[in-house]
């Protein structure tokens, strides 16, 4: 299903019956992603997924976007759905989105949970991210499949597992680049740490032991900055925890939303 909200096309799904959970998913993907943990919740919870802007079937309009903008399409789209509160599940690029949208719509959140995520992009990496954006520009989002499946994966889970390795990278293939490019330029721009005291939201860190991309040090420092915050990092799972460890992933959220 498709609605308009802040000036643009949000693709979203919805299922389940209960209190309502929303799905944010990772730079690179779409809410297919979260096909494991919507599942899993469907039986308890009313289950919100949506494709971020620029990303899956929803609308990618020409960059940069800012934060501002991805937590402004999360707030128009639950007005335009009736929604007043939601617990908040979100992973990397997701969970910066929902760090963000816990600090500037308290009253809307109920529980959060931010995995393999950060809160603050480093001087260092924005050249980084101004080679990978520069890569997708010239040479498409199939020249970081083989990259990013080996940040997202730990080594024998990939080479046990290719017909996920198929899929997953085929959401990296079909992601537009003006949404790759949009996104990471608001990932350049990420600098929440020393707001997260500000957060009230009962929250949950959750890091894969072997992520590369957002090591446990940076979901120690969200833990550390969110009062209450709990962390449990799962062993031997990367980036995408919530595939490689889904039924500890599955486990530890439902647990906590319960």
């Amino acid at each position: 299903m498709k609605i308009k909200a802040n000036g643009i096309d949000i693709h979203y799904e919805i299922s389940g019956k209960g209190p309502l959970v929303t799905l944010s998913h990772s730079l690179a993907s779409d809410l297919t992603m979260w096909d494991g943990l919507a599942a899993a919740l469907a039986g308890r919870y009313t289950v919100l997924r949506y494709d971020t802007r620029g990303h899956g079937a929803t609308d990618a309009p020409d960059g940069p976007y800012s934060f501002a903008q991805l937590v402004g399409d999360v707030a128009g789209l639950l007005d335009q759905l009736s929604i007043e509160r939601t617990h908040f599940v979100g992973l990397s690029m997701g969970g910066m989105i929902a760090q963000h949208f816990a600090l500037a719509h308290p009253g809307r959140m109920d529980k959060l949970v931010v995995a393999s995520s950060s809160s603050r992009t480093p001087p260092e990496a924005r050249a980084i991210w101004d080679e990978r954006i520069a890569v997708a520009r010239a040479q498409g989002m199939q020249a970081h499949v083989e990259a990013t499946l080996g940040r997202w994966f730990t080594a024998s889970w990939r080479a046990s597992h290719p017909e996920v390795m198929a899929r997953i990278g085929a959401l990296i293939t079909a992601t537009p680049v003006a949404g790759y490019a949009g996104c990471g330029a608001a990932i350049c721009d990420l600098d929440l740490t020393d707001k997260l005291a500000a957060v009230r939201a009962p929250t949950l860190v959750l890091v894969g032991a072997d992520d590369p991309g957002t090591p446990p040090a940076s979901s120690e420092a969200i833990a550390r900055a969110i009062p209450g915050a709990r962390l449990e990092i799962v062993p031997a799972a990367s980036h995408l925890l919530n595939i490689e460890q889904a039924a500890t992933f599955n486990r530890l959220v439902g647990d906590f939303l319960g």
